[in-house]
């Protein structure tokens, strides 16, 4: 009895204790209901017509593809994303003529975003067909999405599979022997046909170089003309003939390699133009291809000095590539550096300082670093640091993405 009459005393005095708020709860119902009560109609508030526009374009909870992928996807997978090299440099074989168990197991550990080939990777059209196929689907079995599969065919002096008895292929001859915008099409056409039927999805091609320095022999004829409203034009349709096939257009070497001595491949190439003379000259031909649906700009190893002020390589300047590529010629498609083995880059940088610095600048796609191993591991170490923010990592595994499911739409 004694034990019941304390229970009892207990409860008395923590309804006491509670009372308090209760009557505080009862009042913010009370009020929450009259304002319920009174509120204006949703019909009678002011929404504007772009409010509606973009809401109706973006409706609640609807992600992209390529954001939905990126959701599901580990850093070191979009670190390997950041990349397209060699199958030598994915597998360690000397020379790859297939895509096997090897580099099936190579690939499970670096899915990279893309493989480019070579005359000795290509020995056959059967061969070439195979192991483009294969592949693609260990990339489709690993990732879900497809893998970038490149190659330089650009016509001319710089062909990987034209001219060559093992594909019967005819070259379409140099770009600068062309002549008018109707070559250009068919020639860009051509070549996208039977790079499709091979298996290849992406050729770095058309140059939109301005060769107007005849001292420069690393450009000359591959160059549509020697000055850049000409170039331009054919550019243009250059990138809409490629556009007919199910290739994927690259046009090389942003800021314009046309007018530099120095071979890149060496070392520094100079670009000694003023920004003035940059756009009214060598930046048409990018312009015009941009307009036009290009869907990559490689940047090439060249310096401005008399736009970025020093030596600094445009493929590893901030404002080269973010300020004077995206933002005054408006490219919004996937950036890529010319290779990153070459002599402007190996006699300075080490791999994984050029690739970091370019990604940094605003670069999407790191091509064929001297040493990807360490390229890739250095890449991962900057995100880890802070030296790269994950944030920039996915700027650029997105544009990727979004450009593979243009593939896999195509057709």
């Amino acid at each position: 009895m004694k034990r019941k009459h304390i229970e009892q005393n207990d409860k008395g005095a923590v309804f006491l204790m509670l009372a308090p708020a209760l009557v505080f709860l009862a009042t913010v119902c009370a009020v929450l209901f009259l304002w319920e009560d009174h509120r204006v109609p949703a019909a009678e508030t002011e929404i504007t017509k772009e409010q509606t526009d973009v809401l109706a374009a973006q409706p609640e909870g609807k992600i992209s593809e390529e954001e939905a992928v990126l959701e599901n996807m580990t850093l070191k997978e979009k670190v390997a994303q950041l990349f397209m090299v060699t199958p030598e440099a994915l597998t360690g074989v000397d020379v790859a003529a297939a895509a096997g168990e090897t580099t099936r197991a190579a690939f499970e550990e670096r899915p990279v975003g893309g493989i480019i080939y070579f005359r000795d990777n290509l020995q056959a059209k059967s061969q070439t067909t195979e192991m483009l196929s294969n592949m693609q689907k260990i990339s489709i079995d690993r990732l879900g999405i497809p893998i970038f599969l490149g190659v330089d065919e650009e016509g001319g002096r710089v062909t990987k599979i034209a001219g060559y008895s093992d594909f019967g292929v005819d070259n379409v001859g140099p770009m600068g022997a062309l002549g008018d915008s109707k070559a250009a099409e068919n020639a860009g056409k051509t070549i996208s046909a039977y790079l499709t039927e091979l298996g290849f999805n992406l050729n770095f091609a058309p140059v939109a170089d301005v060769w107007d320095n005849p001292e420069n022999t690393v450009i000359g004829d591959r160059a549509f003309g020697t000055d850049g409203s000409s170039a331009a034009e054919l550019v243009s349709s250059a990138v809409k003939g490629f556009a007919q096939g199910e290739i994927l257009t690259v046009l090389k070497h942003f800021p314009g390699h046309g007018g530099t001595v120095e071979d890149s491949h060496s070392d520094y190439a100079y670009n000694n133009k003023t920004l003035e003379e940059l756009e009214a000259s060598d930046f048409l031909p990018f312009r015009a291809g941009i307009q036009a649906g290009a869907d990559m700009v490689m940047v090439g190893h060249i310096s401005l000095p008399k736009v970025l002020g020093d030596d600094t390589l445009a493929s590893l300047s901030t404002k080269a590539v973010t300020e004077l590529l995206r933002e005054d010629l408006g490219f919004n498609g996937v950036v890529v550096t010319d290779a990153m083995n070459m002599g402007a880059i190996v006699n300075h940088y080490s791999s994984g300082e050029a690739a970091v610095m370019a990604l940094k600048a605003g670069v999407d796609l790191i091509l064929m670093p001297a040493d990807f191993e360490e390229a890739y591991r250095s890449v991962l170490k900057a995100v880890g640091d802070g030296t790269l923010s994950e944030t920039r990592v996915n700027e650029s595994v997105k544009r990727i993405l979004k450009l593979k499911f243009k593939i896999n739409n195509k057709g």
